[in-house]
């Protein structure tokens, strides 16, 4: 190959890297990205509502996430008045999960730290088996997986408060809906985050991390809507 040949390649290379880092800012800074508008999700199937009029709010997005009350590893009673003002994410797991719950709460450990100081940004772990998911084993799962943030809640009550709240408020397995048994035990890798007025604003993968990354950006932009 030629000398010029060779400078190309070297200058090239070079560029792709300025462009790898400058998007890597775009990422992890949360400034770039947050002007980005986020949808919204109005319904058990994820169709995204991309709202034009701020006035319409109301009327073109009515699903809210309903009222609850829950205590947390720690026997702190948490309600909807807990997420007053906040942005939140959600998630559905069991302690005693072997596979896809380890997984995601390891992922998820990046919003905690990312927002450790953020008191406006809070993560709800909802168990799936409340029955089996005492306190103290709630206490040990965090323990195990390094959940530390005082704004992280591992949640349990009863069945079927938390049955219903995951499948008409979260809408936690999107291809069921409100059609599915209330009964019937619930499994999935979704991970769901609700802005300040409880509306649903993203679903993500979470046994993905590049999903987790995108879950934080929308943080972010969250954060900054008036």
């Amino acid at each position: 190959m030629s000398v010029p040949g060779i400078r190309f390649l070297l200058l090239a290379s070079v560029l792709v890297g300025a462009l790898a880092g400058l998007l890597a800012c775009q990422r992890t800074d949360g400034q770039v990205s947050s002007t980005v508008p986020v949808p919204y999700y109005n319904t058990p199937d994820f169709t995204p509502v991309w709202l034009v009029d701020s006035a319409d709010l109301d009327k073109t997005i009515p699903h809210r996430v309903g009222d609850f009350s829950l205590r947390n590893q720690f026997n702190q009673q948490i309600t909807q008045a807990t997420l007053a003002e906040k942005v939140h994410v959600a998630n559905f797991f069991f302690t005693s999960c072997p596979s896809i719950c380890p997984k995601i709460t390891s992922l998820l450990r990046a919003v905690q730290d990312t927002f450790r100081r953020e008191p406006k940004v809070i993560l709800l772990s909802f168990s799936v088996t409340p029955w089996l998911d005492s306190l103290p084993r709630l206490r040990g799962y965090a323990k195990r997986n390094g959940v530390l943030s005082k704004n992280w809640h591992l949640l349990t009550g009863g069945r079927g408060a938390i049955y219903a709240l995951a499948r008409q408020s979260y809408f936690a397995e999107e291809a069921m809906g409100f059609s599915k048994d209330s009964t019937e035990f619930i499994h999935t890798e979704h991970v769901v985050l609700v802005d300040k007025n409880r509306r649903i604003r993203g679903i993500y993968n979470g046994t993905q991390a590049l999903e987790i990354d995108k879950l934080i950006i929308d943080i972010h932009r969250l954060l900054k809507e008036n």
